[in-house]
C-alpha cells in the first residue's frame, strides 16, 4: 500500500517531550471513554479487542503520588545503571535508529537518545510506534521511518520497557518478519529491553524483576499520550495508530521530570555495566509453567488474565478490572505502590513467597 508521507507529517508530535526527544508515529484522535469494567465484559463477553476500547485515566492520590516519589528514589540508580548499559551496547552500532514501542518503551527510548547525545556525543533519531497483540505493527510507521534513513531498515533498533510473558516481543518478531517478506526490507526483529523476566527480549540490561518507575504511572510519565488505539471507526488505513492525547494534564506533567532526573543520575555513574545476551530458554520455561501453575491454583481459564511481573502487574490496578495481586514479599520497597492501589481499589494482596517474581497481576475472569 502507498502511503502519502507528506499527509503523515502533519500527524507527528512529540507529545510533552522536547521536539528533539522523540517523534511520535501516532495520529491523535477524540474516542469516548469507555468505563474500566465496561471495557472488560466487552472484551470477555462480546470479545472486542482492547485497543478498540480506551479506559478513562485518572490522576493518582496524593498518597499513591508520595509512593511513586519513594520508589523513584529507591530505583533510580539501579534504573540508571542499566540504561547506560543499554546505550552502551547501542552505541557499537555502526547506524542506528531507535524506535521505541509506545507507551512502556517511549520514556526508555528518550532516556536512550540523550544518553547518546550526551555520553557518547552521538545523535540518532528515535521514533514512538504503536504495536498491538493480535493487530501487529503499525507498518504505516514502518514505512514512514524507512523513507527518512536506510531503505532497507537495517539500522533500526526496537526498545521496550520490560517484559511480561514475552507478547510484544513474540509480536515484533511475527509482524516485522511478515513486513521484511512483503517488502524485501532487512529490519531486525531485536528487542532490547530494560528487564527481561521471560526471556524474550535479545538484550537485556537485567532479568529481575523490579519497579521502572515509568510504569507506576499512565500518560502522566509517557508524554502526556494515551496507550495506542487501533478501532476503523476513527482511522483510515493510511493513517498511523491512534492515541489520545491529556493536556488537561499537563499541571501534574512528569514526563520531561522523570526523564533529566534519570539523565542527573546517569551522568553520576563512571563507567556502563555489560548488557545480558539473553539466556531465553530457561527464564521462558520458568516463566510459562508458573503461568500454568497459578491457571490450575486459580481455576483461570484464559493464560491472557495473568499478568507476571511488577510491570505488569501495575498496569492490571491501573487499567483493568483486578480480581487479586499476588506479592513475594509484602515489605519490599517495589511493593507499596500496590499496597496503596489495592486498597484504593478494594483488591485482594496475597503473598507467595516461592514466585519467581516480585508481583503477579490476575484479571477477574468474567462468564456469560
Amino acid at each position: 500500500m502507498q502511503i502519502n508521507i507528506n499527509r503523515l507529517e502533519h500527524s507527528i508530535f512529540s507529545g510533552s517531550y522536547l521536539t528533539d526527544d522523540v517523534s511520535f508515529l501516532l495520529k491523535p484522535i477524540s474516542i469516548p471513554y469507555t468505563d474500566v469494567e465496561e471495557r472488560e465484559r466487552i472484551m470477555q463477553i462480546e470479545g472486542r479487542h482492547y485497543s478498540e476500547l480506551l479506559p478513562k485515566e485518572y490522576l493518582p492520590s496524593k498518597q499513591y503520588q508520595a509512593i511513586f516519589y519513594q520508589v523513584f528514589d529507591f530505583n533510580k540508580h539501579r534504573l540508571a545503571q542499566h540504561i547506560f548499559a543499554l546505550a552502551n551496547r547501542l552505541n557499537q552500532k555502526k547506524s542506528l535508529v531507535l524506535v521505541s514501542l509506545a507507551r512502556a518503551g517511549t520514556p526508555i527510548g528518550v532516556i536512550l537518545k540523550r544518553c547518546l547525545r550526551d555520553l557518547f556525543h552521538r545523535e540518532v533519531a528515535h521514533y514512538s510506534i504503536s504495536i498491538i497483540l493480535d493487530k501487529g505493527i503499525d507498518e504505516n510507521a514502518l514505512r514512514y521511518i524507512l523513507s527518512h534513513h536506510d531503505k532497507q531498515g537495517a539500522d533500526i533498533v526496537f526498545i521496550d520497557g520490560w517484559t511480561g510473558k514475552g507478547g510484544i516481543a513474540r509480536e515484533v518478531k511475527k509482524w516485522v518478519d511478515r513486513f521484511n517478506q512483503q517488502h524485501e526490507t532487512n529490519i531486525s526483529t531485536d528487542l532490547y529491553t530494560v528487564a527481561d523476566i521471560a526471556g524474550y527480549a535479545t538484550v537485556a540490561a537485567t532479568t529481575k524483576d523490579y519497579v521502572i518507575p515509568s510504569a507506576l504511572l499512565n500518560s502522566t510519565i509517557n508524554g502526556l499520550v494515551s496507550r495506542t488505539i487501533l478501532n476503523k471507526n476513527y482511522l483510515n488505513e493510511d493513517d498511523f495508530h491512534g492515541c489520545k492525547l491529556y493536556p488537561e494534564f499537563e499541571p501534574y506533567d512528569l514526563s520531561l521530570w522523570f526523564v533529566e532526573q534519570m539523565m542527573i543520575e546517569i551522568k553520576t555513574l563512571d563507567e556502563p555495566r555489560a548488557c545480558i545476551n539473553v539466556n531465553q530458554h530457561p527464564l521462558q520455561q520458568q516463566n510459562n509453567q508458573f503461568i500454568q501453575q497459578v491457571m490450575v491454583t486459580y481455576k483461570i481459564g484464559n493464560r491472557r488474565l495473568i499478568r507476571p511481573g511488577i510491570g505488569e502487574a501495575i498496569r492490571i490496578l491501573l487499567r483493568r478490572v483486578p480480581d487479586r495481586i499476588l506479592v513475594q514479599d509484602r515489605h519490599s520497597t517495589d511493593i507499596s505502590p500496590f499496597l496503596v492501589l489495592a486498597e484504593e481499589k478494594n483488591v485482594p494482596v496475597e503473598e507467595v513467597k516461592t514466585m519467581p517474581y516480585q508481583a503477579v497481576g490476575i484479571v477477574s475472569q468474567l462468564t456469560l
